[in-house]
């Protein structure tokens, strides 16, 4: 009789882990098909998700500043927000370092956005003032 038991809470065990590796492989399945198509649909942004795993929208909510406007951010505030949540989830002063790590990949987020904006706008304005080669007279 206990034999039948042992079997039965095995086999229970099985469909349940078995339902939970499908669930989750649909869910990330999704998630990526997700990532490709919105790759396909802003093609100058195609690390918006994929990459850093933080949208744009997500990283401002989590530091509480406005998207970058053209390319530009108010670096100092985006800083000093960083700074101070950083700081209380200091995992040594009673923090959190889920939410330390969130804070530091929302800064990075933000701060790789407004670098593709800047490299952008400089490929933009070399285009229209013509390529300028530096050439040294002593050599």
């Amino acid at each position: 009789m206990a034999h039948r038991a042992i079997i039965q809470v095995v086999l229970t065990g099985g469909r349940v882990l078995g339902r939970a590796f499908t669930e989750a492989y649909k869910q990330a399945s999704a998630s990526s098909q997700y990532a490709k198509a919105q790759s396909k649909n802003n093609p100058g942004q195609a690390n918006t998700f994929a990459s850093h795993g933080l949208t744009l929208e997500e990283a401002c909510k989590i530091l509480n500043v406005k998207p970058p406007q053209n390319g530009k951010a108010n670096m100092d505030d985006v800083m000093e927000r960083f700074k101070r949540l950083f700081d209380v989830n200091d995992p040594k002063k009673g923090g959190s370092f889920y939410l330390q790590s969130k804070v530091l990949r929302a800064r990075e987020r933000i701060e790789s956005e407004v670098r593709q904006a800047e490299e952008k706008a400089s490929r933009e304005e070399e285009l229209q003032e013509g390529w300028k080669p530096k050439v040294f007279k002593d050599r």
